[in-house]
């Protein structure tokens, strides 16, 4: 038995704000109409495919059902057949659980995790004129009915870009791995710079390796200090290179004293890298701090145990879900109703999809300040715009 909280009336209210902004939004006629027509009378049938049978994603899978089950419970009055498939992990796997869930009448698919699956999991889909909003982040997979949930490189990029820019540190040198995941985020701060009014002053890459970093890193200081730029912006992570740029490049010479160092993605995550003498001071974008400590609060009671990183996604695609269904129109799950700009109301804030496939995030900028995470630019709570 689920448990309800203050935290849902917020949440409530929430989607009842995000509800009147979409009346509000007119939707941009360029955009794709594709989706079935659903009976406002019953339940709408919504699958959730995740890889429950996994061994090394069942707990990523159970994580990202209970937050499902938590949004179902806080739609009210609106009512969601939220149905369950296990995808095993595999592209095959994923495209039979998908068959089976439109055979049983699902009308919109929630899920699945992995990027080639959701790219099979949208060809099968499309013949049924079905979308798909998949907990991927690659860009790759996203376009005709296949929708993104996971945060991209682009939305990170874009909202680090504008707040650099409006501080008057638009200059950027861009550091990355020569692999394909950090070509792609090189290449969204190449288009965010340009987006937003700043400029890059060079590109340096380097072999995805120990050695390779550090037999780069020479030349790379050498080639920022020429290029007169007052930022090193970097694609790499935790799980990769950062550890050891985050070492190097003081060592180097790039300092606090002389650049602005930006990571695309999380600095925090694992929390141990918040000790690590090169990042301090640097800039990253991150859901709201506060608006993330009120979910994992509120899965902790529901489930005795703390939410996965992905978990907030699942609830982020029911709520989704449920405020266009709560209109009333038939049209709700199509394309066009998918992308409409006001966005939606998310437990780690606003986002909205657009009409690529791909989506922004309502982020913070934070700064790694004496081992912790301090917010230097709050989260929106809206989006003022019909988007990109």
């Amino acid at each position: 038995m689920v448990a309800f909280f203050p935290f849902r009336r917020k949440v409530l209210a929430w989607i009842a704000a995000s509800l009147a902004l979409i009346g509000l939004t007119a939707c941009d006629a360029s955009l794709s109409g594709g989706g079935p027509l659903i009976n406002t009378g019953r339940a709408v049938p919504v699958a959730l495919l995740v890889p429950k049978s996994s061994q090394s994603a069942a707990g990523l899978a159970q994580s990202l059902e209970n937050a499902a089950w938590l949004a179902v419970n806080d739609l009210g009055e609106v009512e969601i057949d939220l149905r369950v498939y296990d995808t095993g992990g595999t592209e095959q796997g994923a495209v039979k659980a998908a068959g089976q869930a439109m055979s049983d009448g699902a009308q919109i698919f929630l899920g699945p995790l992995f990027a080639e699956n959701a790219r099979a999991v949208g060809q099968v889909a499309s013949g049924r004129g079905i979308n798909v909003l998949s907990f991927s982040n690659n860009p790759s997979v996203a376009g005709r009915n296949v929708f993104l949930l996971g945060n991209t490189f682009q939305s990170s990029a874009d909202r680090l870009m504008r707040y650099a820019v409006g501080r008057g540190q638009g200059s950027v040198f861009v550091i990355h791995a020569d692999d394909a995941a950090e070509r792609q985020g090189a290449d969204a701060i190449q288009r965010a710079a340009q987006r937003m009014g700043g400029r890059v002053a060079g590109v340096a890459s380097f072999p995805l390796s120990q050695q390779g970093v550090i037999n780069a890193i020479p030349d790379i200081s050498r080639d920022f200090r020429a290029s007169g730029a007052q930022v090193v912006f970097a694609t790499s992570g935790n799980s990769g290179a950062l550890p050891f740029l985050a070492e190097l490049l003081p060592e180097n010479g790039i300092t606090t004293e002389n650049a602005q160092f930006i990571g695309l993605q999380r600095l925090d995550i694992p929390s141990s890298a918040l000790s690590l003498k090169g990042l301090q001071g640097a800039w990253f974008a991150t859901p709201s701090p506060a608006l993330v400590q009120q979910f994992n609060n509120r899965y902790m009671a529901a489930y005795g145990e703390q939410p996965t990183a992905v978990a907030g996604l699942a609830y982020d695609g029911i709520a989704a879900i449920g405020a266009l269904v709560a209109r009333g129109n038939s049209n709700a799950l199509t394309g066009a109703a998918l992308t409409q700009g006001a966005g939606f109301a998310g437990v780690n804030g606003p986002f909205r999809f657009l009409s690529d496939g791909t989506n922004e995030r309502g982020l913070a900028v934070a700064q790694i300040q004496n081992n912790q995470v301090i917010v230097i630019d709050p989260a929106p709570r809206s989006f003022g715009g019909i988007g990109f």
